[in-house]
């Protein structure tokens, strides 16, 4: 089943809710992702809490396009999958930039009162709440399936979540006018993200 996430509205930088901005939720002693490809501190995009934990989602903002962002496995993007208990604060890098790891505003990300994407588009659409994006079900692919296999055990990874840019293009991710896609191995406990435009 497939469920919207509705822009619910500002929240607290370090929410232990599923949310777009702020900073990321860790383990204790967890240090801020850097980019695979340029090395420097990822952009903090999203934390989706799920079943099998907090999902938090970051992208590299330092050369948009240079690094790339929207591929699995380039290194330009990360995908963590942790634990739900125990979560902190993750400490911003000395000397980074705040422009950069942030994305300027912190919105909720609230599961839809109806459930069902079925007409909950035009539901949420109605009540003036942005849809940012989607947890569960099939992806709707912009472009062809790009599923990520695990790089654990290989097996294909198992659809999370869905988002868009939001309502805001100024502390709005950025996936090229895109949209994004959240993978899980909830058995090997990875995750991966995508995007297409």
């Amino acid at each position: 089943m497939t469920t919207l996430l509705l822009d619910g509205g500002p929240v607290a930088p370090d929410a232990p809710v599923s949310r777009t901005g702020g900073v990321p939720l860790g383990p204790a002693g967890m240090v801020w992702p850097v980019c695979g490809a340029c090395a420097g501190p990822l952009q903090f995009l999203a934390q989706l809490v799920l079943d099998a934990g907090v999902l938090a989602l970051f992208m590299c903002a330092h050369r948009p396009g240079g690094c790339a962002q929207w591929s699995p496995s380039a290194g330009g993007n990360l995908a963590l999958l942790l634990p739900a208990d125990g979560l902190v604060p993750v400490p911003v890098p000395h000397g980074a930039d705040p422009e950069v790891l942030g994305l300027g505003a912190v919105r909720a990300a609230v599961p839809s009162a109806a459930g069902a994407a079925t007409g909950a588009a035009t539901g949420a659409a109605s009540e003036g709440r942005a849809v940012l994006g989607s947890l569960g079900g099939e992806p709707d692919w912009l472009q062809y399936d790009e599923t990520p296999d695990c790089p654990a055990c290989a097996r294909p990874m198992g659809f999370a979540a869905g988002l868009r840019e939001g309502p805001d293009p100024v502390t709005a991710m950025n996936f090229g006018s895109g949209r994004a896609y959240a993978h899980v191995c909830g058995g090997c406990g990875r995750a991966a993200l995508l995007w297409q435009c």
